[in-house]
């Protein structure tokens, strides 16, 4: 909708030093706004039921901001190799990221910080998941305004014109499905349904659990009215490289939840 939020002029004596002028992105304003909401939420839990202190809650923090980043631009490459491989600078460049690469990169450091203070696995993932839905939930409030991750052209009732210039939706000034929303009422629907079921919990694990399932059988079906054609397919337009990452983790999160349960 509105890409860029305001820009301003910066004094004479910046000049230099920086930009002439500045301009202060909705999608960057958004996320700065989904990681302060999840670093409170994470360090009053933390503190709660690990007793971890505000310095390794902005430690844990800090790494999964990093390993997003990272692993967002790292699975950017399988939507095209080609491309990607050979103009590496592009992955910096484009604004574009993999959620499912920054979430299985955040999962490596998540388990490291785990090893590191000893705590509870599964308890902790329990609260990720919680962290994850929270910082994802205004990332596509920020697509949403730039424009990414767009859906394909439609004349329901929810339909909605990108007319920005600076918008990156395709075609512009055409009615598309606003997938970007979408996906955000999906996830506070997620939170919503896991802060409920956290009342009637049976096992360690069983959040994160249900958290994977829930957004990987949403992201899946969400995605037959995606626009974006670079996010990568498998099946020659039929079958999306996030569909198929979806696929597997369902099963895999369905099979861990049969044993956990099994367990308990």
């Amino acid at each position: 909708m509105h890409p860029e939020l305001f820009h301003f002029h910066t004094p004479s004596f910046l000049h230099g030093f920086l930009p002439d002028e500045i301009a202060i992105y909705s999608y960057g304003a958004l996320i700065l706004m989904g990681v302060l909401m999840a670093f409170w939420y994470l360090k009053t839990n933390a503190y709660r039921d690990f007793g971890l202190s505000e310095e390794n809650s902005q430690s844990l923090l800090l790494g999964l901001i990093i390993m997003s980043v990272v692993g967002g631009k790292f699975f950017m490459i399988f939507e095209n190799p080609n491309f990607y491989l050979s103009n590496p600078k592009e992955l910096i460049s484009n604004s574009g990221f993999v959620f499912y690469g920054s979430l299985i990169f955040s999962m490596g450091f998540v388990f490291w910080f785990i090893k590191k203070h000893k705590l509870s696995a599964w308890k902790f993932l329990d609260l990720i998941g919680f962290v994850a839905l929270i910082v994802h939930f205004f990332g596509r409030l920020g697509c949403f305004m730039a424009g990414c991750c767009h859906g394909i052209e439609s004349h329901g009732p929810f339909a909605v014109v990108f007319t920005d210039p600076l918008s990156m939706a395709e075609p512009l000034n055409t009615p598309l499905h606003p997938t970007q929303l979408y996906s955000s009422f999906m996830l506070a629907s997620i939170f919503g349904i896991l802060t409920f079921a956290k009342t009637r919990q049976k096992f360690e694990g069983q959040m994160f659990l249900l958290y994977l399932i829930l957004y990987s059988t949403g992201r899946s079906i969400i995605e037959e009215f995606r626009g974006d054609e670079a996010r990568g397919f498998l099946l020659d337009g039929w079958y999306s490289n996030s569909q198929f990452i979806s696929t597997l983790i369902v099963i895999a999160a369905i099979i861990a939840y049969a044993l956990r349960m099994r367990k308990n």
